[in-house]
Parts: structure tokens; sequence; C-alpha cells
């Protein structure tokens, strides 16, 4: 597994991927420091063929991957190689070879649908819940899947999920951020509830989410871990689809309490109870790491822009943003 933190994001460079090709046709590289799992500048130049000069060029222009560490350049070469393997199909195959839709499938996420819209990135927004994304990335109907999967019994995020639904496929994980999650309640909060259990104990009209949204998985789990089920509450027959129509139900009275994250709490004004920190992460295949959607979203992710609002809607950690949390 790899997961360096703060990889420059990789796209097309045609010159440098052809003269490596022609040459590696005739000559392999030489054993040496490149054969290990991380290179150097000059180790990663002798590696592709090309002038050192050339790889500052493509760390400058974010097109390879690589990580800063101690103020130094250093280059996985499992990314390196995918890298070029990746750009070599596209290549040959041409622009029209993508068979994924591109599209961000899953768990709704206010920061991620403003940012995919901000840095027109190409890609759409088909959220349906956690589980849902998943079933669309393994059926090709997405290219990224948004998720926040709580593994009871391990107390991990996603990653359990993702081993026992995906087994055997080429997944990376990427660490999008940590939400503040907890109950929205009406402004000045007239029930005053507190905990999860004083949702029983006020009668409280609780909105539910759809059985497949991250969200519903986590109240389950929080009532588990307070000795109450959902029977014991007086829950709405209609489920939430997303997190702002659930906001909503409690803005316009159709419900006093509902499991949320802070942002949108904080953006429909409501009262917001804190009960839990999670981690909401962009689950695709490894090869779509390196299409050009997904690069520039990750780009733009990196923006003063990206955090000003993540800060503004409130909630939010990205400290931690691009971080490979799984690769296998």
């Amino acid at each position: 597994m790899i997961s360096p933190a703060n990889f420059a994001v990789a796209g097309g460079d045609a010159s440098a991927l052809a003269f490596y090709t022609r040459r590696m046709s005739r000559k392999k590289p030489d054993a040496g420091p490149s054969s290990g799992p991380m290179m150097s500048t000059s180790e990663v130049a002798a590696y592709l063929r090309i002038k050192e000069r050339k790889v500052y060029d493509l760390v400058r222009l974010r097109k390879i991957p690589c990580s800063r560490v101690t103020g130094k350049w250093l280059f996985p070469k499992e990314l390196i190689d995918q890298w070029v393997a990746h750009n070599t199909r596209s290549a040959a195959a041409g622009a029209g070879s993508a068979s994924v839709a591109a599209v961000v499938a899953g768990s709704h996420d206010p920061l991620l649908d403003w940012a995919v819209r901000e840095s027109r990135c190409g890609l759409a927004l088909l959220p349906g819940g956690s589980l849902d994304g998943l079933k669309c990335l393994a059926e090709g109907r997405a290219i990224v899947a948004g998720l926040h999967v709580l593994d009871a019994a391990s107390g991990a995020y996603n990653v359990p999920l993702i081993q026992q639904r995906l087994a055997g496929r080429d997944i990376a994980v990427i660490e999008w951020a940590w939400r503040e999650q907890g109950l929205a309640v009406a402004a000045g909060n007239p029930l005053r509830i507190k905990s999860i259990v004083d949702l029983k104990s006020r009668k409280a009209r609780v909105v539910p989410r759809q059985v497949e949204a991250g969200s519903q998985i986590l109240l389950l789990h929080l009532l588990a871990a307070s000795g109450l089920d959902l029977k014991d509450l007086n829950v709405l027959s209609k489920p939430a689809l997303n997190e702002t129509d659930l906001g909503l139900a409690v803005v316009e009275g159709k419900a006093d309490a509902g499991l949320t994250i802070r942002a949108v709490a904080q953006q429909l004004r409501l009262d917001f109870v804190p009960l839990h920190r999670e981690r909401f992460d962009l689950v695709l295949r490894r090869r779509d790491y390196f299409e050009p959607p997904v690069q520039k979203l990750l780009a733009f992710a990196h923006t003063p822009a990206f955090v000003a609002r993540a800060a503004e809607l409130g909630g939010y950690d990205v400290g931690g943003l691009g971080r490979v949390m799984f690769n296998a």
C-alpha cells in the first residue's frame, strides 16, 4: 500500500511519454537506486530517459506523481509506472476511449458539490447515498464515489466496506475531509435536545435518511451505543435523500431533528448538536485517479479559495485532503 502525503497531480506529457516508450522498447532501465519504492529527481529522470530539467517542468506543472519531503522531491516508483502506463494507453486509444461515466456518485457533500462546480472539472453529480455510490462505481456508472461509512467493529471509516464489497479491484481511497456530524434542530433548540437519547425522551419527530446513506448507518450505530433502536423513536415515514433535504425538513417544521453535518445546519441557520467526527473519502479505480477531470478537481481542492470555502461552510477539516488511505 502506498500512502505518501501531498502528491502532485498527474496529467499527460506526450513528448516525455513518447520518448520514454521508444527508449523502453529498446532497452530496460538500469538496475540501481531507481528500483526502490521512491526515486529522487535524478533517478526518475534516468528511469524515464529524460533530462532533470524536464522532470522539474513536469513537477511545476503538476503533471507527474511526486511528494515533497524535507524540501526534496521524491517520486513513488509504483505511481510513476502507473502514470506511464495510463498515458501510453490513452495515447494509443485516443481521447474517446474512456468507458466510465464522468460522474461523482454516492454520498452528498456540500463542499464536494461546490468544488465540482467551481473547478469546472467536467464531472457531473449524482448523489444517492454511500452504498449506492459504491454500486455505481462497481458498475462503471461513476468514476468517483463519495463515501462515509463507519465500520462499527473496527471504528474505521470506508476501507473495511471497500475490502468487503470491491475485493480484487484496483481501488484507491483518497481522503476528502473530516466532517462534524450531529443533530440539526430548529433555531433556538425548542425541545432542548442535547444528545441522541433526548430524541426519545423529548418525543422528537426524526427525519431519517435512506438505508444506503452513510448518515443513516451512523445514526443506527449511535442509537445502538446508547441502548436504543430506530423503532424507539418517532421516525417520519419518508426519508430525506440528501443532507440539504434533511435540513429543510426541520426548517419547514416537518421534523424536529435529523442527523446531518454541521455545514448544512449552519447554511440553513439551524441549531446543531455535535455528536461525532467522520471521514469522507473519494473512492475510485486506481487508473482513473490520473484522468484529467479527477486531477482538475483535486488540484482545485488545494487552492486558497477552496480552503476558504471549507472554513465558511463550517465543520470541515481539510488538512489531510489528498492523502491516500487505501491502494489495492
